[in-house]
């Protein structure tokens, strides 16, 4: 798709998106993607030489964006988070294993996420072909009456075994249970590193008593999403996935927490990007 092409999907909005430049954080203060990504940010961490090869596989392997510093994961772990009828239904195909794996490997993707019994089922066939990673922890949808917590249902070990280069894992900020998420997923990254695997976080934040007011959620509140994935990377966590941001002031509309009304006045604007 070339950039005509992009500006006709993006019709009157093209102007607007394609040519916005962030004045408040400006682009040489951020790490930007790039093709020597992996030297020029990572190779400066603490992450061993295993981390680092891994990452390479991530980053280098297979995929449209490989060499680019970019990257396209396929994540699928919502036969637990959503049911696997929910999920699969319109599509029978996919409750084979197998074919989520093939989906990742024809659409390009760098890599594939998904569960424990997903990547075990064809890790020994896959695990050469296309970079794995293992969700490590889930909410599940069967528990009466429904729960928002995160589970361990798996370990770092058995993502180390089956040759993945990697695992992932989700903390609900911002929920009762978030701090003991956070203690369980901080020590599982620390063994990971240790191994040589890339962590990555679902950042998402999770509190419907609290972060909806007078109708509208500020669960994709750019404020609140920022300080979810700087909370992400002080576990050490190496990539982060967030949910896409679609507001802003959830910390001075929900009169919670701390922030400084410079970030709104000066660094961050109403701009989706």
């Amino acid at each position: 798709m070339d950039y005509n092409e992009i500006k006709s999907l993006l019709g009157t909005e093209a102007d607007n998106l394609l040519n916005h430049k962030c004045t408040g954080i400006t682009k040489d203060m951020i790490h930007a993607p790039g093709p020597d990504y992996i030297d020029r940010v990572f190779e400066h961490t603490d992450r061993n030489n295993l981390v680092l090869n891994n990452f390479g596989r991530l980053f280098n392997q297979t995929g449209r964006l490989a060499g680019t510093g970019f990257l396209s994961i396929l994540p699928v772990d919502q036969g637990i988070e959503h049911s696997a009828s929910a999920s699969f239904a319109i599509n029978p195909s996919y409750f084979d294993p197998e074919n989520i794996i093939k989906l990742g490997i024809d659409g390009g993707c760098n890599a594939v996420v998904s569960t424990l019994g997903v990547i075990g089922s064809i890790s020994r066939r896959y695990a050469r072909k296309i970079p794995l990673i293992v969700k490590i922890n889930h909410n599940e949808l069967l528990a009466t009456p429904n729960i928002s917590d995160q589970t361990l249902w798996a370990n770092v070990d058995q993502a180390w075994d089956m040759g993945a280069v990697g695992i992932g894992a989700t903390v609900y900020f911002g929920s009762q249970n978030c701090r003991r998420q956070i203690q369980e997923i901080s020590e599982a990254f620390k063994y990971a590193h240790e191994l040589g695997l890339v962590c990555i976080l679902w950042t998402y934040l999770r509190n419907p008593k609290e972060f909806i007011k007078d109708g509208k959620d500020y669960h994709t509140a750019n404020d609140l999403q920022s300080q979810a994935n700087y909370l992400g990377v002080t576990i050490e966590a190496d990539i982060i996935k967030q949910k896409l941001s679609t507001t802003s002031r959830g910390f001075l509309d929900l009169n919670f927490g701390r922030t400084d009304k410079l970030v709104y006045d000066k660094l961050a604007t109403d701009h989706p990007i």
